[in-house]
């Protein structure tokens, strides 16, 4: 009996020495890299304290401190940042859906401030800026090498003071400036328009008012047209919308899908995520609907076009999405400034991010650039060329009366459908499938 004690003993020891030596290096790593960090907190505090005493002029200690913590965010990601007071105020002023600027959503790519979208009717659409323009310089002075929140300081400015702004375009061999006239922004979330039986729906943005005016506009139009049975469907144009708020994007994808997940977001360890489903009810009853994405379609308008998409919900028309697949987290600090980091990825239903990637349209159609000629006047009031203008032509008198005008209102809808091509031919284009599978469904 003894010896079995012995040796269950020895077993215990021998078990304990394993142990020692493998706990003993890995906790010599943890201590290594915590006396690291130690270090460089110190390399950084002597190199404050240089600026401090001996730097040709005295600089200013919070605004030294700011500029570190920046560039220790900016070193993540383009979209993880340092918000000092004001602009945390003005960040949550933006998402209640009024703020001042030049209402263009940007980012950065090698050193250059980059357009994601110009809003609509905003100083910067209205004066020509467009997605994916690059910002060289504001008022003649350079953006490369500065941070974002510093762009962002040199675009600010009082209401209706002047700003010129140098962009560099693909396709335009030199750079060029545009002058901008700031102003309040005023962001209308939703626009809506009737295009013979189907609702367009133009959501600009995703603020605290985004759902709510999505679903009172959305029944006004079905209103219009003569209650649900008469929609054809619906148009969800969201070209050129840079996003906004989580929460937001959900409602509006609820809005459309009777059940299964909306989105899912993923942290950096286990279990760090939420999952987003939606509840029963469906704003349209079924209907078909067209969803309209470009490459300034970003974030939460990425959200709303993937859950959509995954679930077959909606058709996807247009061009390839921006690519914007993380969350940014607002975290509020000491002194009313806050951090916004990148905290999570959001996934679509079938698992897919979307991260640099973007949405691909199931439809791609690219918008061919607009050609504002002058037409003269008399091939505007020329009439369209077809059999019925031949001199001598037959007259079809098999047709009753009724189907005469049931012609007449679809070529009626066709003229307006090619009028509207030459303004939008993406809108075009989702209006065109929508008729085709409304009649498919036999509606």
């Amino acid at each position: 009996m003894n010896k079995y004690l012995v040796a269950a003993a020895a077993g215990i020891l021998g078990g304990a020495v394993l142990s020692t030596q493998v706990a003993g290096p890995l906790l010599a790593q943890e201590q290594d890299a915590e006396q690291s960090v130690y270090d460089q907190l110190d390399l950084f505090g002597n190199v404050f304290e240089l600026i401090r005493s001996q730097y040709v002029t005295e600089a200013d200690s919070g605004a030294l401190v700011q500029a570190a913590i920046n560039g220790m965010l900016n070193s993540l990601d383009p979209h993880s940042s340092y918000l000092p007071p004001d602009d945390y105020e003005d960040m949550r002023v933006q998402t209640r859906g009024a703020f001042g600027g030049l209402g263009i959503e940007i980012t950065q790519q090698d050193g250059y401030v980059r357009v994601i979208t110009p809003m609509d009717d905003t100083p910067a659409a209205q004066a020509g800026v467009q997605p994916g323009d690059l910002l060289t310089h504001v008022d003649g002075v350079g953006l490369m090498g500065l941070t974002l929140p510093e762009a962002v300081d040199l675009m600010r400015g009082p209401v209706g003071s002047e700003i010129v702004v140098t962009i560099l375009r693909e396709g335009v061999a030199e750079p060029f400036d545009l002058s901008i006239i700031r102003d309040t922004i005023r962001l209308r979330a939703v626009r809506s328009r009737i295009e013979g039986s189907i609702v367009v729906l133009r959501v600009t943005t995703f603020n605290e008012q985004t759902y709510d005016n999505l679903a009172s506009q959305l029944a006004d139009g079905i209103a219009e047209i003569g209650g649900i049975e008469q929609l054809q469907g619906v148009v969800l144009d969201l070209r050129n919308n840079p996003g906004g708020l989580l929460t937001q994007a959900i409602q509006v994808s609820d809005a459309f899908l009777e059940q299964g997940e909306i989105v899912s977001t993923r942290g950096r360890s286990e279990g760090q995520g939420d999952r987003y489903n939606a509840t029963s009810g469906d704003l349209i009853d079924g209907h078909p609907m067209v969803v309209l994405v470009n490459g300034g379609s970003a974030s939460a308008s990425e959200i709303v076009a993937g859950a959509l998409q995954d679930h077959r919900r909606a058709v996807i028309v247009g061009e390839r999405s921006f690519g914007k697949g993380s969350v940014q987290s607002l975290i509020p600090l000491r002194g009313d400034g806050a951090v916004r980091l990148t905290t999570a990825l959001y996934y679509t239903p079938s698992g897919r991010s979307i991260q640099a990637l973007g949405v691909a349209p199931d439809i791609v159609v690219h918008q061919p650039p607009r050609h504002d000629e002058a037409v003269a006047p008399e091939e505007a009031t020329r009439p369209a060329r077809s059999e019925s203008t031949l001199r001598g032509a037959f007259n079809n008198e098999t047709i009753t009366d009724d189907e005469r005008r049931q012609m007449e209102e679809e070529e009626r809808a066709a003229e307006e459908v090619s009028q509207l091509r030459e303004e939008d031919y993406q809108l075009a284009y989702a209006l065109d499938i929508l008729r085709g599978l409304s009649v498919m469904n036999g509606q």
